[in-house]
C-alpha cells in the first residue's frame, strides 16, 4: 500500500502506539452506556437489513469489531495501521481483520450490508472526506445503514503524543454534525439520527446514523 503526507504520519503514528493505545481501549465500550446504544441499534439495523458483512473502517484494535460480533453482526475490521491490525488479530483471533485504507476502500462494489467508522474519519483532511464518503457509499448495498461516531467542534490540532507518551504526528479535525450531513448526502446517504454525546464533560461527539439511497 503506498501512502503518503497525512496517510503516513496517521499509520506511522498508530503503528508507535499500538499496543497503549489497545490497552486503553480495550474495557471503553463496557464504560459507555451511549454508545453501547448506538451499536446496539446499529447491530438491529443491520438484523432488519437481513445481515451480512459489516465493515468497521479504521478499526483500530478492534475492540469495537469485537463488540458487534458479540451482538450478532458478521463484522470485520479495516485499518491503514498494521500495528493496529497486529493487535487486533493477537486480541480478537476469531475475526477478520486487514489494512487498508478508507481513502482507496479496499471492497467490491455493493460487498457489505453496512458500514461502521467510529472516530476514524477524526484524522482525514476536509477535502478528502467526500472522497471518502463516496468509497463508503460504493461499498455498502442500497439501503443498508450507516454509523459514523466523531468529536464535535469547529477546530483543527496537531497531536503530537499521546497513549503512554510515545510521539505522534497526526491532525485532529472536530466538525459540527450539520457539516458531516450535509457531505453524507452529497454522497448519496439519507441521514436518519443524529446523538449529541459529551462522554468525559470536556470533549462534545456525536453520532449519525444514516442509510445508503438506493
Amino acid at each position: 500500500m503506498n501512502v503518503s503526507g497525512w496517510l503516513a504520519d496517521t499509520r506511522s503514528s498508530y503503528d508507535t502506539v499500538a499496543v497503549g493505545y489497545a490497552d486503553q481501549l480495550r474495557e471503553a465500550i463496557a464504560g459507555e452506556p451511549y454508545l453501547r446504544a448506538a451499536l446496539a441499534l446499529f447491530a438491529d439495523m443491520v438484523h432488519a437489513a437481513g445481515g451480512g458483512p459489516v465493515a468497521d473502517v479504521g478499526c483500530g484494535p478492534g475492540h469495537v469489531t469485537a463488540h458487534l460480533h458479540e451482538l450478532g453482526v458478521d463484522a470485520f475490521g479495516i485499518d491503514l495501521s498494521p500495528g493496529m491490525i497486529d493487535v487486533a488479530r493477537s486480541d480478537h483471533p476469531g475475526l477478520r481483520f486487514e489494512v487498508g485504507t478508507m481513502t482507496d476502500l479496499p471492497l467490491a462494489d455493493a460487498s457489505v450490508t453496512a458500514l461502521l467508522a467510529f472516530w476514524s474519519l477524526i484524522h482525514v483532511p476536509d477535502d478528502e472526506i467526500p472522497a471518502v464518503l463516496g468509497h463508503f457509499r460504493r461499498v455498502v448495498r442500497p439501503g443498508g445503514p450507516l454509523l459514523l461516531g466523531f468529536h464535535v467542534g469547529d477546530e483543527s490540532r496537531l497531536k503530537t503524543q499521546g497513549y503512554g507518551g510515545h510521539p505522534m504526528h497526526v491532525h485532529v479535525h472536530r466538525r459540527q454534525p450539520a457539516r458531516l450531513t450535509d457531505w453524507l448526502r452529497e454522497a448519496g446517504f439519507t441521514v436518519e439520527a443524529q446523538w449529541l454525546l459529551d462522554l468525559d464533560g470536556s470533549r462534545p461527539s456525536a453520532v449519525l446514523f444514516a442509510r445508503r439511497q438506493s
